[in-house]
């Protein structure tokens, strides 16, 4: 059954013409393994793990190396083969985490082509929806599409879900890792969605894709119709930020998700393309997830798609490029709407040390430096007409500047997605994203502070 919808949602913006992507999106996906690779024990904010191995020990690619000790953790494995060299304390997007480093012996991953799931629908008929979440754990899964949330707690819920939603909107300007993965690994991502669906006992799931994708659209609708579940494959319109989580679900079911609350409280539960592809490799492969797809892209002499192990220098992704080709850039870690920076004015021979490849790391984006000053606001409220989540964004600005958290707090700034329109819109460039953001994460700190004491 297909399904061909034109829903939207709230706001939004259209921040590219279609040249970012064409930079990648005929680029087949190579793959890639380097000499060595560092892997952080807190893949996620928050989601701390306890490193497992020591110096001295080998290990094999898919072995657990680190447990998850905290609620946004997912557990560990090793991305290669080969031997621990050390383990160190690494600082990574302002956080500090203990990393296990490791010298490559082999890739440790055989080719998959041959596997069954990637080449057909396989016999589900032997999983049940506990056996799933069980493998799901064990393999480490998180959320693909930049969260990182452990993907198996979304599958714990009690609540009575009708709809699983899988995101291959892919709507962030540059990147094409889940449009290349859609055409090249088809069947592996619908027999992970088949898994899910019955992980999430919905009655249906959805396979989103935006209307600018037209030969993944065409690529899935066949696949889907080899087999007997309720799959359909949903077109939306080419917005920014449709695939967040909130949105997609405003767009597709025209349901909206109460203020602090969850999609299953909506009957609905959200994952990424890749993680159905992982959840596939995980109980029909029986390969944890240790390795992923980042688009490396912008201005760089080559760009293009690589499968490369978690824990994958970001240094070595820019040379196997081809280099940067200006010299006053910015290094963006994802893609230019939501993505930190992480490197300005970067070149191999500046020194700088940049992170390395996480299981969340969709891309490697390198744009040319742009430095605009901030204007005082003009009190235009074009940051109140494109935001998804309904807020006005300026005053929680001027709050915030003003440290008024009471008042951020009164403006809903806990419910930002930190999508970054209202920065794209601002004509002023002001930074309202990161202070909206920063407003955010201060309210939702001082609401858990006030829940510890009741």
């Amino acid at each position: 059954m297909e399904m061909a919808k034109q829903a939207t949602f709230p706001g939004g913006v259209h921040p590219a013409d279609g040249s970012d992507k064409a930079l990648t999106a005929d680029r087949p996906i190579q793959l890639y393994t380097p000499q060595q690779v560092t892997i952080l024990m807190e893949q996620t904010i928050g989601g701390t793990c306890q490193l497992l191995v020591k110096p001295g020990d080998r290990v094999q690619a898919g072995q657990k190396i680190g447990e998850a000790k905290a609620f946004m953790a997912a557990d560990i494995h090793a991305s290669v083969d080969g031997t621990v060299l050390e383990v160190k304390s690494l600082e990574q997007n302002g956080r500090k985490a203990e990393a296990c480093v490791i010298r490559t012996e082999s890739a440790g991953q055989p080719a998959q082509g041959h596997l069954p799931y990637m080449r057909a629908l396989t016999d589900l008929s032997g999983w049940e929806k506990e056996g799933i979440i069980q493998k799901l754990q064990e393999g480490g899964l998180a959320g693909m599409g930049g969260a990182g949330f452990p993907a198996y707690k979304k599958y714990l819920t009690d609540k009575k879900i009708d709809t699983l939603l899988i995101n291959g909107v892919e709507c962030e300007p540059y990147l094409t890792c889940d449009y290349r993965s859609m055409l090249e690994y088809s069947y592996a991502i619908v027999n992970g969605v088949r898994l899910l669906w019955k992980a999430a006992g919905a009655e249906k799931a959805c396979i989103c894709i935006e209307d600018n994708k037209p030969l993944a659209i065409e690529r899935l609708r066949q696949i889907v119709k080899e087999g007997e579940e309720p799959l359909e494959v949903t077109v939306l319109p080419t917005r920014y930020p449709q695939g967040g989580e909130r949105q997609l679900i405003q767009a597709v079911l025209g349901r909206e998700v109460p203020q602090g609350g969850l999609p299953a409280d909506v009957g609905a539960i959200v994952s990424n393309i890749g993680t159905a592809k992982a959840a596939a490799d995980m109980v029909l492969g029986g390969l944890p997830l240790i390795r992923r797809v980042v688009t490396v892209t912008g201005s760089v002499k080559n760009p293009g798609n690589i499968l490369v192990p978690v824990g994958t220098p970001v240094r070595e992704l820019l040379e196997l490029a081809g280099g940067v080709t200006v010299r006053q850039n910015r290094v963006i870690l994802g893609g230019p709407m939501t993505g930190p920076c992480i490197a300005s004015d970067w070149t191999p021979e500046s020194g700088e040390e940049l992170p390395f490849v996480s299981k969340t790391t969709s891309g490697v984006l390198v744009l040319p430096e742009s430095r605009l000053e901030e204007q005082p606001c003009m009190r235009c409220e074009g940051c109140v007409r494109v935001c998804p989540a309904g807020l006005k964004p300026y005053q929680i600005d001027c709050a915030y500047l003003e440290e008024d958290y009471d008042l951020c707090e009164k403006l809903y700034a806990s419910e930002c997605i930190a999508c970054g329109c209202c920065s794209y819109a601002c004509p002023a460039k002001r930074e309202l994203s990161f202070r909206v953001r920063s407003a955010r994460d201060l309210v939702k700190q001082r609401q858990r502070e006030r829940a510890v004491k009741k």
